[in-house]
């Protein structure tokens, strides 16, 4: 495999130019943001267009009053929604690449994970029963599924991604940032948009918006967004196109105001996902300490397969199961903001659901070893908040409180197939020839999760002196989660397996599938704050410092337990306890050159105790992963992002985060493959040295000071954009030309670090080119990864320790036209 790079003559020249100032349109515009945010005035994007020769002083409302947001002492980024549309950045994964301390990965809908600075939640398969550590809000409405950022962006305004630890002003405690989304808002004048895209592997975007009066006092708005592609991978069993996009989005609002003092904001929506998707690919072999012959190679030959290719760049696949990611995530809420006394009260009611509808094949391959994996999910969440602000001159404050419930429930249904008995048994027992010993062989399992939440919170913001301000904050915070699995097994002929039978058969299906029953709980109370202090060092100079001390919300482990020796499950592994969270930050920002530059500067540590690590089991079947509490992770380092616009006719930006993220203390972790499927060795012997076939495995290792998954040391996103003045049909207006770069050094794809799941670093560049009118019209075309660099997104272990690495590679190089028009 070629190890995707930067372009040394193109991407190499680019930063150049862009550092230098010779250079045009920032994709991602850096803001400051304290507290939630999501209230900014929707003039956050058009400042930057119309702010002239300067880089734009973008006004902000987060903390209830009109400032700009170099003021502000936390750094965020921040897209407009037309940046948003001009990048092609439609969803959170392409948001990554504006934003570099941001993680997005992603196997499928459930199986998302969103970090900022390495740190959110565990990499690898999802569990109901722990919180995320970045929040995901929409509107001021938290959304407890990351499965809402595989969604298309709908009538976006502004997206912003706070950093570090977000509590004492947000709904739902969050530990490493927020996402935070902001669609456009109902209007009393009259607007409308509307945008078609056509491109290649039959990429289909059509987007509309309408907003306008009813009446005096009511306005409605309604967007609607389809997004239809071909997938980028072939399926040579089914004769299909895999890993497509098939998106449906609608949302409506109304909004009643009957006076200045009192504005109503009902609001629902609806996104729906229905593609073949998602499948991982054959990437490579590594290996293993099992026997040779239980190892990938064997096992293949010994059933006559071959995969149909080996290089994943073909992107050809030959899974037989069925594929499938049904996906439903809607709601409705109430947004209440009044004006009472000297303050604002401000309601949010919501309800939010999700509904999964999951197929996959979990074993990768053209073999019936995985003939079913099948785990559809239901989920309802209500959520409640209340804040009020109060300011003065030299005092800003806000209090609120938060409640939250949810519900999750799960039908699973795992099935082997005929091709399992030869895949999953010892050679040399003789009933790996025998195919009905585990064809047909399926786990039923049934689970829940009941979960709530409750809060105070408040922040108060005190100008000591003209150019002195002292922040505190506080959160009381208590969480309960309850849950149930069961998980009931039946062999071929539909006869119950269960614990304590007897006999070669039943003892190789139970080395398969495990009954089980298990019911988990958690509940705790929790205390946290935050303190703040920044001073303006001259009028564009302001310096801050921030000391946060957070937790996460304890967890469950909700998709079964790990097993004693006689294969019961081990109940003290039910519960995982909370992470305690010590945050430090100091960062500059600063304006120059007449304000035609700016560069923000931050650095900073956050340290974890009792970290929630995904803890994943070598046999198929058994038990995928589970949760755990590793002793200590700290993730550090320093950002900046840079933005010049020497004139009108020119923008460039630069962003750029150094992170280093480590398991400080994890001296008990699963062992990478390489170290895994031996016989564990016992008091007085050696490991075997990695990958020895047949060797001596430990029982666990010491992963203390490597790298967590997921998180590249090095992450840029870099861009500009050139306009000359330009008449197109008749129509006077300016023709452009943009880039936007990104690159990430290489990264972990495995919860302990693997010689064999280490994902290169790379880099993508697309390019835009077209024509725009000040009255809405835009005609251009672009090209997304340009150069079409092969890269992967994410590498997955296959089961069972065969040595099989699984992967998902990238979109190849993609192209097309956009008509946009506003009215």
């Amino acid at each position: 495999m070629t190890t995707p790079a930067l372009r040394p003559a193109a991407s190499a020249a680019l930063l150049g130019f862009l550092l230098c100032g010779v250079a045009p349109a920032a994709v991602a515009q850096t803001a400051a943001v304290t507290g939630r945010g999501v209230d900014a005035a929707a003039e956050a994007g058009e400042a930057d267009t119309n702010a002239g020769a300067t880089v734009g002083e973008v006004t902000v409302t987060a903390r209830r009053r009109e400032e700009t947001v170099q003021s502000v002492p936390l750094a965020v980024s921040v897209v407009s929604g037309d940046k948003v549309d001009a990048t092609g950045a439609f969803n959170v994964g392409r948001l990554q690449q504006l934003t570099p301390t941001l993680q997005y990965y992603s196997s499928n809908p459930r199986n998302t994970a969103v970090n900022i600075r390495g740190l959110g939640v565990p990499f690898g398969l999802t569990s109901d029963g722990f919180e995320q550590g970045v929040g995901f809000y929409i509107d001021d409405v938290y959304n407890a599924r990351v499965a809402t950022a595989t969604f298309d962006f709908l009538d976006v305004s502004r997206i912003e991604v706070l950093r570090g630890p977000q509590g004492t002003l947000y709904g739902k405690n969050t530990t490493a940032g927020a996402v935070n989304i902001t669609t456009n808002q109902p209007t009393f004048d009259f607007e409308a948009k509307a945008e078609v895209s056509v491109g290649s592997l039959a990429f289909k975007q059509a987007k509309a918006a309408i907003s306008g009066p009813l009446t005096d006092t009511i306005a409605a708005r309604l967007a609607i967004s389809t997004t239809t592609r071909r997938g980028a991978i072939y399926n040579v069993t089914s004769r299909q196109h895999v890993n497509a996009q098939d998106n449906l989005g609608v949302r409506g609002q109304i909004l009643y105001k009957p006076s200045d003092d009192l504005a109503v904001t009902f609001a629902a929506d609806y996104s729906r996902q229905d593609a073949e998707c998602c499948a991982q690919i054959f990437v490579r072999t590594g290996a293993t300490q099992r026997p040779l012959n239980r190892q990938y190679a064997a096992l293949a030959a010994a059933q006559g397969y071959t995969v149909v290719s080996t290089n994943p760049f073909d992107r050809l696949t030959d899974v037989d199961a069925n594929l499938n990611a049904g996906n439903k995530i809607g709601g409705a809420s109430a947004r209440v903001v009044w004006s009472v006394g000297p303050g604002t009260l401000t309601s949010i009611t919501a309800w939010r659901f999700w509904d999964w509808k999951p197929e996959n094949d979990r074993d990768f391959l053209g073999l019936s070893i995985v003939s079913k994996s099948q785990n559809p999910s239901q989920q309802d969440q209500y959520s409640q908040e209340l804040r009020y602000n109060y300011g003065t001159e030299r005092y800003d404050l806000v209090v609120g409180a938060f409640a939250f419930k949810q519900r999750i429930d799960t039908q699973g249904t795992e099935q082997q197939g005929p091709a399992s008995s030869r895949w999953n048994i010892a050679p040399s027992n003789v009933l790996s020839n025998d195919p009905t010993v585990l064809d047909g062989l399926v786990a039923k399992n049934t689970q829940y999760l009941k979960n709530i939440s409750f809060a105070l919170f408040g922040q108060l913001s005190w100008k000591v002196t003209e150019d002195f301000t002292i922040q505190p904050g506080v959160r009381l915070n208590y969480d309960k989660k309850e849950g149930y699995y069961q998980r009931l097994v039946f062999d071929g002929q539909g006869v119950p397996v269960l614990l304590g039978q007897t006999g070669a058969r039943r003892a190789a299906q139970l080395a398969v599938f495990t009954p089980q029953l298990s019911e988990p709980s958690f509940d705790d109370w929790n205390f946290s704050y935050d303190l703040t202090a920044s001073y303006r060092i001259a009028p564009d100079i302001l310096g801050y410092a921030t000391y946060a001390k957070s937790f996460k919300s304890g967890g469950i482990n909700q998709n079964g337990l790990p097993t004693d020796a006689a294969g019961n499950p081990i109940l003290a592994a039910g519960a995982i306890k909370p992470e305690d969270v010590d945050h430090f930050e100091a960062g500059l920002k600063t304006q120059f050159w007449d304000r035609r530059a700016t560069l923000n500067l931050s650095a900073f540590r956050t340290d974890i105790k009792d970290y929630q690590a995904t803890v994943t089991n070598g046999q198929l079947g058994v038990l995928r992963g589970y949760l755990a509490n590793a002793g200590k992770v700290r993730s550090q380092g320093f950002e900046f992002d840079f933005q010049v616009r020497p004139n009108e006719r020119f923008t460039a930006y630069a962003n750029g985060a150094y992170t280093d993220a480590t398991y400080r203390k994890f001296v008990d972790a699963p062992c990478p493959p390489e170290l895994s499927g031996g016989t564990t060795v016992a008091a007085g012997q050696t490991p075997s040295a990695p990958g020895t076939p047949g060797g001596l495995s430990p029982a666990n290792c010491d992963i203390s000071g490597q790298r967590l998954p997921g998180v590249s040391k090095w992450a840029f996103s870099f861009g500009a954009e050139a306009n000359v003045p330009a008449t197109f049909l008749g129509a006077e207006g300016e023709a452009y030309l943009g880039y936007d770069g990104s690159y990430r050094s290489n990264f972990s794809s495995n919860p302990s670090p693997s010689i064999y799941t280490w994902v290169d670093g790379y880099s993508l560049s697309n390019f835009r080119a077209g024509f725009r009118t000040p009255d809405g019209l835009n005609l251009y075309a672009w090209v997304r990864n340009a150069f079409d660099e092969d890269y992967f997104e994410l590498l997955a272990v296959g089961p069972s320790n065969t040595g099989l690495i699984a992967g998902q590679p990238g979109d190849p190089r993609t192209w097309g036209v956009t008509l946009r028009t506003a009215f």
